[in-house]
C-alpha cells in the first residue's frame, strides 16, 4: 500500500476542493442539494495589512484563500465532493466528526509575513521581532449541531526564505510605492511546519426563530494548537448587532479556525441584504510561536516571548444576496519583552456563495 506524506494529502485534498467548488459552479446556482434546501460553495478571500491600522511592523501582511465545501452527508462518499476528496478523506479519518446534524469541509492557502519596526536596518535587529514569512495549505471539517459547532483544521507548510515573503512584501511595496525592508537577508532559515487546531463554538441568538430583522447574537468559543508552526491555547467570543444575521460563527475573526465557513441551515441568499457591526476578543496562553521563537531545528534569531497574549478586533459586515464583505480592525496587547508599540492592523474579506 502506498503511504503518502501528510503535506502531499493536504496539497491534494485543497486541489480536489477547488476542482469541486468550481463544478458546483458550473452546474448553476442550484449547487448541490440536500433536501428542499440549496446550499452551494462558498469561497472566501482574506487580506490583513498593517498599514490599514497605521503601523508598517509585526504582522505586516497576510492573505488567505479558503474553498468551502456545501453541507455533506459524510466525507468519503457525498455527490457533492469529487473522487479525488474521497480518497484523500478516507486517509483522514481521525480528524473528521461523526453523527452530527451537519458538517463540511474546507480547503485554505496562506501566506503571512513577519517584520521588525526598523525597514532601513540591513542589520540583525536582535531586540526586535525576526523577519519571517510562512506559507501554508490546509483541510478542515466542520461540524455542527444546532447552535454548537467543532472545528478541527490541519495546517502545513514551510516557513523561511521558500515561503516568498521578500519576494511578495517587496511587490507590494513597489506597488504602494513604499520604502522596501532591506534586513530579509537575516529572516528566519528554511523548516516544515505543520500545527492541528481544534475548537469548539457555541451561539446565543435574540431571533430563535431565523426570521428577518433586527437582531444581535453572541459566539463564545475556546480550542487551541499544537505544532512547530504554534502552540497555545486560546478562549474568546464575538459579539454582533445588526440587520438580518447570518445563521453563522463568526465575521471575520483573527483565527485560523474562527473564519466564517461553518455549516449553515440556511442559503447565504435566503435575504435579500443585510449588515451587522461586530466586536471580538480572543486570549491566549503561548507556549511555541516560530516567528517570535524562531526556528526548532536550526539556530536562528528570537526574542523573549511573552506567554499571555489578548487581541480585540471590531469592524462591520455588509451582504448582499450571494457576495459578503467585512472590514475590520485588530489591536493586541505586546507579543514580546522587546516590543516598543502594541500591533495594529486592518483586514478585508470578500465572501462569494456560488
Amino acid at each position: 500500500m502506498i503511504r503518502l506524506h501528510p503535506l502531499w494529502l493536504l496539497a491534494i485534498a485543497s486541489i480536489s476542493m477547488l476542482v469541486a467548488a468550481g463544478d458546483a459552479a458550473a452546474q448553476g446556482r442550484e449547487g448541490c442539494r440536500h433536501g428542499s434546501t440549496r446550499l452551494p460553495p462558498i469561497v472566501n478571500f482574506r487580506v490583513d495589512n498593517d498599514l490599514f491600522g497605521g503601523q508598517d511592523q509585526g504582522y505586516s501582511n497576510g492573505v488567505q484563500l479558503t474553498l468551502v465545501s456545501p453541507n455533506l452527508r459524510d466525507y468519503t462518499g457525498d455527490p457533492c465532493l469529487p473522487p479525488l476528496a474521497h480518497w484523500v478523506n478516507r486517509h483522514l479519518e481521525a480528524l473528521q466528526p461523526a453523527r452530527f446534524e451537519q458538517q463540511n469541509m474546507i480547503a485554505t492557502f496562506a501566506q503571512g509575513i513577519f517584520t521588525p519596526t526598523d525597514f532601513s536596518r540591513s542589520e540583525l535587529i536582535e531586540d526586535d521581532r525576526p523577519y519571517a514569512a510562512a506559507l501554508l495549505v490546509g483541510l478542515g471539517y466542520n461540524a455542527r449541531e444546532g447552535d454548537r459547532l467543532r472545528t478541527t483544521q490541519l495546517q502545513a507548510g514551510i516557513v523561511g526564505p521558500a515561503a516568498l515573503g521578500e519576494q511578495v512584501q517587496d511587490a507590494v511595496h513597489g506597488i504602494t510605492g513604499s520604502e522596501k525592508f532591506r534586513g530579509w537577508d537575516n529572516q528566519l532559515e528554511n523548516e516544515p511546519v505543520v500545527r492541528l487546531i481544534h475548537e469548539r463554538m457555541h451561539r446565543v441568538s435574540a431571533n430563535h426563530d431565523g426570521d428577518p430583522g433586527w437582531s444581535w447574537d453572541a459566539i463564545g468559543h475556546y480550542g487551541g494548537s499544537l505544532g512547530n508552526l504554534a502552540t497555545y491555547a486560546n478562549v474568546g467570543g464575538e459579539f454582533r448587532f445588526g440587520r438580518n444575521l447570518p445563521d453563522d460563527f463568526g465575521s471575520t475573526p483573527l483565527r485560523p479556525a474562527g473564519e466564517n465557513t461553518a455549516p449553515t441551515r440556511e442559503p447565504q441568499s435566503q435575504y435579500p441584504g443585510g449588515f451587522h457591526l461586530f466586536l471580538s476578543m480572543d486570549a491566549r496562553w503561548v507556549l511555541h510561536d516560530i516567528t517570535l521563537d524562531g526556528n526548532l531545528f536550526r539556530d536562528s534569531h528570537r526574542v523573549d516571548r511573552r506567554p499571555l497574549v489578548a487581541y480585540a478586533g471590531y469592524g462591520v459586515a455588509l451582504m448582499y444576496h450571494r457576495w459578503k464583505f467585512a472590514l475590520a480592525r485588530y489591536h493586541s496587547t505586546r507579543e514580546f519583552e522587546e516590543q516598543a508599540e502594541t500591533p495594529v492592523f486592518g483586514s478585508f474579506t470578500v465572501s462569494r456563495a456560488f
